[in-house]
């Protein structure tokens, strides 16, 4: 199946989101930084901090994780993929000069790494149908594993969230199906993380335990 419809209505959301409120949390569509933090300490769970590594962030927005594994003391190679030209743009700006950081455009352009991680990428379907964006999902998903050697992670609104505040135009996943899909495609080694206060769920994959 074809899914640039989708990719090209995706762009023009975030970039509407880009152009209304700046580089910032809200330009990617969290509601703070406070939230985006909150995510990246649950994506970065599959990452082992002890020794250098490679990292790809798969929709990477302006990159904001670049700044998050500085404050962090990571030791990285960091290699981000937005389909947004906009947000590529403004990461570019923000991280001129950093030589461990580079921002692409084209997934094509994207190497293996030690570790793939995608935050967001999975929630605005817009008008998408459920079963066309679950499909997405799942080869999206089978891309990422394709581009970790060690491991990936990745998140996606829960459908345990309150039915008041649930839209449309946004997908809420059933955690045991993901789980499920990865645990019997990718690896043995899969967990979710459900226990923090976000109406969304984290589920990382390892390659290998070490």
């Amino acid at each position: 199946m074809n899914y640039d419809n989708i990719r090209s209505q995706v762009q023009q959301y975030y970039d509407a989101k880009l152009q209304s409120h700046g580089p910032t949390a809200r330009g990617v569509d969290w509601n703070s930084p406070e939230s985006q933090q909150l995510r990246f300490d649950q994506l970065l769970k599959i990452v082992d901090r002890n020794s250098s590594f490679t990292i790809n962030d798969f929709g990477c927005g302006y990159g904001a994780l670049v700044d998050y594994l500085v404050k962090e003391g990571c030791s990285f190679q960091y290699y981000g993929f937005d389909i947004s030209k906009e947000m590529v743009a403004q990461a570019n700006e923000l991280h001129d000069g950093m030589n461990n950081v580079a921002f692409l455009n084209r997934e094509a352009d994207l190497s293996q790494a030690d570790y793939t991680i995608a935050s967001g990428i999975f929630n605005v379907k817009l008008n998408t149908p459920i079963p066309d964006w679950e499909n997405y999902i799942l080869e999206t998903m089978t891309f990422l594993n394709g581009l970790s050697r060690r491991g990936f992670s990745f998140n996606v609104l829960t459908k345990y969230s309150q039915q008041e505040f649930m839209r449309p135009d946004l997908y809420y996943a059933d955690p045991l199906m993901l789980f499920d899909y990865c645990k019997t495609r990718f690896s043995r080694f899969v967990s979710i993380l459900h226990d923090y206060p976000l109406y969304e769920f984290t589920i990382l994959v390892r390659k290998t335990v070490e």
